[in-house]
């Protein structure tokens, strides 16, 4: 059981007309510590009771009183303001702890598969630090609910078809060179794709060339597939050195491209229930009762667009996986679209569709402003994660020139100070990249939690302490306040894992392990380990230094960064 559950557990004794979910609801964490642990108020008790809140929370009060669990109930006014037993807190946590073999991991999910589109990255474009966002956020999301019991399934749903090839293909037509091409790779690619548009603006005839040229894709032309096969093949050799630094997998890559032969049974399914409207020579889905504009999925001359793709993906994601959720992490300003998609599934009769989510995120920018693929004003993901590393490793060389594995590990702690820094804030923040808070080693980032993980594994090394022993953590050695909040802050995981999951939220376990790891170091600082004047008292901190290391490692793991033991 936890604190809070024996908290209300105790109050439920002394209030048995409320039920045990109404007493957790009413109860408050106090502002400041003197107040006690756990507030629970009792104006909601005076009508039922008949008396004034004070005489209430008196009455409230002496039952309290009798029970173990409190070494101190006040009533305070209309409050009872309970001080929870030290060592009861030091047992509860530790048991808890010794109890799973995963602290904080369930079996809730056992049976049920979530479908996660992440990533999902655009063909022949650069992976730029833009897609980091997606990439952390669904890599997250995916290992939150994998700690949860589901069965997950990683998709990057590739953006391999649509008008910007036929851009593309008119482009290498016109300008390209298959061996700078091949030399440049995606760059090389880009180049083709930055000045298609500045020519674009001087001969928009370009424009109806390009989707000439798709066109011609959709209807089979061998000639233009073979380019945009080539283009596909130079794009997903280049990401998947992104993906590998990473460390990020996905089960599918199948892309939009592998939907286009299941458009047409969409497009008739449609047509049969009476859901599809002619505009101005297109096909679209009235939105209208949804308070939406028209939903298009068919263009003019007959071509498909992203919507027609993603309709027919979800319907063939759900046959074939038999999802409990399928989650879309993308950029907020497509939130249309997916309410648009996920509305006409529900007119279409699939009553799954309400098992459909958009985890939206807002943007991220450079401190020079916002990047432009169009304009090439991008930079490129592969070479931020390069500089980091390149930083990093100054950095600890600097700390300690005697590391071992110095290049691993500035890999580790380079790579994870990016990937932190993007899932520190709620989501639908805005972020901005700043290379000085990025590998700050002393404020709220990656480095700094990875550098205390570090140092309590050294701890635990010297001390020859690798296995947690339950019996080592004697709750009358861990009274001090240092103690007790590391324990409250250990206590709080099992639930910030539910949480954050529940929520799509990363940055729940982000800001855990800055809290954790802040609350260790006051532990550490006020309460020698090594050098503790009695064997017992070594062994209890030892203990409550394994019980940190395991639960920082895990929390960082659930966000996607690693946790190297020596830095």
């Amino acid at each position: 059981m936890t604190i809070q559950e024996c908290v209300v557990e105790s109050i439920q004794r002394a209030v048995s007309e409320l039920e045990a979910s109404v007493i957790e609801e009413m109860l408050e964490i106090p502002p400041d510590k003197k107040m006690g642990d756990y507030a629970f108020p009792c104006f909601r008790l005076a009508k039922q009771f008949r008396k004034a809140p004070a005489l209430i929370a008196q009455d409230v009060a002496a039952h309290l009183k009798e029970e173990d669990l409190f070494e101190q109930v006040e009533a305070v006014g209309p409050y009872v303001n309970v001080f929870v037993n030290k060592v009861k807190i030091v047992e509860l946590v530790r048991d808890a702890f010794a109890s799973q073999e995963q602290f904080g991991s369930s079996k809730e999910g056992e049976g049920k598969t979530i479908v996660l589109d992440y990533s999902s990255i655009n063909i022949a474009k650069p992976f730029h630090i833009g897609h980091l966002r997606t990439t952390a956020i669904g890599n997250s999301i995916h290992k939150l609910y994998r700690y949860l019991g589901y069965n997950t399934v990683r998709i990057n749903y590739l953006g391999d078809w649509g008008t910007q090839f036929g851009k593309l293909a008119v482009a290498y037509r016109k300008w390209g060179n298959k061996e700078l091409v091949e030399k440049q790779g995606i760059q090389g690619l880009l180049d083709l794709y930055v000045r298609f548009h500045k020519e674009a603006k001087e001969n928009p005839e370009l424009d109806d060339e390009a989707r000439a040229a798709f066109t011609a894709m959709e209807h089979g032309d061998e000639e233009i597939l073979s380019i945009w096969r080539w283009f596909v093949d130079i794009s997903l050799k280049e990401v998947a050195k992104v993906y590998d630094l990473l460390d990020v997998q996905f089960d599918s890559y199948k892309g939009e491209s592998f939907y286009m032969d299941k458009v047409d049974a969409v497009i008739e399914e449609l047509k049969e229930k009476k859901l599809l409207q002619e505009s101005d020579g297109a096909m679209i889905v009235d939105m209208s009762d949804a308070d939406m504009p028209p939903c298009l999925v068919l263009k003019k001359d007959g071509s498909s667009l992203y919507t027609t793709r993603d309709l027919a993906a979800a319907i063939y994601r759900k046959k074939t996986y038999d999802f409990y959720k399928c989650i879309y992490v993308t950029a907020f300003d497509q939130g249309l679209h997916f309410a648009q998609f996920f509305k006409v599934l529900e007119k279409m009769g699939y009553e799954w569709s309400k098992d459909l989510v958009h985890v939206p995120y807002g943007l991220v920018s450079l401190e020079s402003g916002k990047m432009s693929t169009r304009e090439g004003q991008v930079v490129f993901l592969q070479d931020l994660l390069d500089e980091a590393i390149a930083k990093t490793k100054e950095i600890m060389r600097e700390k300690n020139p005697d590391l071992e594995n110095l290049d691993e590990v500035a890999k580790q702690v380079g790579v994870g100070a990016v990937v932190f820094n993007d899932l520190f804030n709620n989501r639908i923040k805005d972020v901005t990249f700043s290379w000085n808070k990025v590998l700050n080693f002393d404020g709220e980032t990656g480095p700094y939690v990875q550098y205390t993980f570090a140092r309590a594994s050294s701890i635990l090394r010297k001390a020859d302490y690798q296995t947690f022993r339950p019996e080592d953590m004697k709750g009358e050695y861990l009274t001090d306040a240092y103690a007790q909040d590391l324990l409250k802050i250990i206590e709080e995981f099992p639930k910030k894992v539910y949480e954050a999951a529940e929520r799509y939220e990363p940055y729940i376990i982000t800001r855990f392990t800055v809290a954790l790891a802040s609350s260790f170091n006051k532990f550490y600082h006020e309460n020698p380990i090594l050098s503790a004047e009695q064997e017992t008292l070594r062994s209890a901190r030892l203990a409550m230094t394994k019980m940190v290391t395991t639960v920082l490692k895990t929390s960082l793991s659930l966000i996607g960064v690693q946790a190297p033991e020596k830095m």
